[in-house]
């Protein structure tokens, strides 16, 4: 048989670099930061590192509004520093998974400046311009997720410019061919150095209506969402056309050797499940973010897994995300005890899974005060609660100042509990949640039922998630109690127990009919 590419097999931690490991005294995060960080990913036992955008920016965005796809911005450090970080990586027989931000750029990159000058500028339709409706009226209704309307006013040729997100971040025209091989060029020059993959953002948004068609309003917006939901983003995201740029992406990533195109998409499962592409030519892994959203119960959980399974394309390879730095962290949408159940559920489903930093500690969201407030989704939609900096906390190395961090006070505060809730603590404690996220990522890796096997019957017992993995030589049955009670199950046979979230009965043989303890899950050698 064939060998399997490393990204079915292995795992993919994401790092926030603003937020992993300060090397420069100024409490913000670098790349020579991660590079002194790299035994301790060796030794936690992921795979791969997706690192969120260092490029050159105004940090608007907090860097996904690139102003120079080919650099590095001197906060992070210097090309030479992403070098040394890179050999690093591959000596240690890690990959490195970088962030592409092709939807947009920044309004001071190069190529917007040149664009804006004038409605001559051979780089004009590099960008979304349009003429208004009339008396200062947009082009239509598109809204923006950062708030407001999606048209920014240009006062210098009197048009506007369409932008998804900050004003500042004006989205490029991929209808342009010129455009897709600037971007292109781009990604060669990553690829050549030798990473070994991209992580697109926002891939959906990439095409939109050709005619510009207003939105249509959203029958079930209410007022305690973001206000861009008061319209359902039928023409401005997720239309037909951005196969055909998914599928240009995916064909520059294979002229190199064993290369990764993951794609960042929320959408339903059957319109996720075609960034695969017609012939599995697009995204390797369009992420799949369900388990975000998904309410935490069994049977619901048994349907998403049973219907995502179902829905995959024939060929195509499954992946499961639980955190990143959008979305509040598992320790505090799901409280501490089930964030460890969560981890299991991860790195127990068939697919690629992909670890958040600081989730292995149980990180929570930290509250952020008013006066420390960074992220512009907060700072221009308020009250809403959807906030990103209490995501984006630095990591917990220890009880030293500032968590080992930083020498110096961070660019966001740390949790209320970080002297406690830290790497040097927790590698301490055999039933910490960084000790039981190492020791599953170590079984995954030796398990071929975990590793690359089937996954069986999904069932839901009560509040109790069920199902079995198997490869030729393993049969494992995974049983995920998400109640803070006793749960009686029965597995398919007897066995005995590979790991407990609990860690205190590793080993154990066990009846096909046992009672799980509140919040305790266990994976299980089946014998038979």
């Amino acid at each position: 048989m064939a060998s399997r590419p490393w990204w079915q097999t292995g795992t993919i931690y994401q790092i926030y670099p603003r937020s992993f490991q300060d090397s420069g005294a100024d409490g913000i995060g670098d790349l020579k930061g991660i590079l002194t960080r790299i035994p301790y990913l060796k030794w936690l036992g992921v795979d791969a590192v997706w690192i969120s955008p260092f490029y050159p920016s105004p940090m608007k965005d907090f860097g996904y509004d690139v102003a120079d796809y080919c650099g590095v911005d001197p906060l992070f450090g210097t090309m030479a520093d992403f070098d040394a970080l890179l050999a690093g990586l591959h000596d240690a027989g890690l990959r490195l998974i970088l962030d592409l931000v092709p939807n947009h750029t920044s309004d001071r990159h190069p190529w917007f400046l040149e664009s804006r000058a004038s409605r001559r500028s051979s780089k004009r339709d590099w960008y979304i311009w349009r003429d208004g409706r009339g008396s200062g009226t947009p082009p239509n209704n598109w809204l923006s997720e950062f708030g407001g309307s999606a048209w920014a006013w240009d006062e210098a040729t009197n048009q506007f410019y369409y932008h998804a997100f900050l004003a500042s971040q004006p989205d490029l025209n991929w209808r342009n061919p010129e455009v897709r091989l600037a971007i292109h060029e781009a990604m060669r020059f990553w690829l050549r150095k030798g990473i070994d993959g991209f992580r697109v953002d926002v891939m959906w948004h990439m095409m939109k209506d050709e005619s510009f068609r207003d939105n249509p309003p959203n029958p079930d917006y209410d007022d305690s969402r973001p206000p861009h939901e008061r319209l359902l983003p039928a023409h401005s995201a997720d239309v037909a056309d951005v196969h055909e740029v998914v599928k240009g992406l995916r064909h520059v990533v294979d002229e190199f050797a064993d290369r990764l195109l993951i794609g960042e998409i929320y959408l339903p499962l059957h319109r996720l499940v075609s960034y695969y592409g017609a012939e599995l030519d697009g995204a390797h892994l369009p992420f799949n973010f369900a388990l975000l959203r998904t309410p935490w119960r069994a049977d619901e959980l048994a349907r998403l897994i049973t219907d995502y399974e179902a829905a995959l394309p024939a060929g195509a390879w499954p992946n499961w995300v639980l955190g990143n730095h959008d979305r509040p962290r598992v320790a505090s949408r799901l409280g501490a005890e089930q964030a460890r159940i969560a981890t299991m559920l991860l790195l127990t489903l068939r697919g690629t899974p992909t670890l958040y930093y600081g989730d292995e500690l149980a990180m929570p969201q930290v509250a952020i005060p008013r006066e420390r407030i960074r992220d512009p989704f907060e700072i221009n939609v308020p009250g809403k609660g959807v906030g990103r900096d209490g995501v984006r906390t630095p990591m917990q190395w220890s009880s030293a100042p500032f968590a080992g961090f930083s020498v110096v006070e961070p660019w966001l505060p740390l949790s209320d509990d970080w002297t406690e809730r830290n790497v040097a603590v927790m590698e301490a404690q055999p039933r910490s949640p960084l000790e039981l996220t190492r020791r599953l990522l170590a079984f995954r890796r030796r398990s071929p039922a975990l590793s690359h096997g089937i996954i069986g019957d999904v069932d839901a017992q009560d509040e109790v998630l069920i199902y079995t993995r198997a490869a030729p030589s393993e049969r494992l049955a995974v049983a995920l109690n998400l109640t803070a009670r006793d749960a009686d199950v029965v597995l398919p046979s007897d066995g005995s127990i590979k790991h407990s979230t609990a860690a205190d009965r590793d080993e154990a043989p066990i009846p096909a009919r046992l009672t799980l303890r509140p919040n305790e899950g266990i994976i299980v050698q089946l014998d038979r």
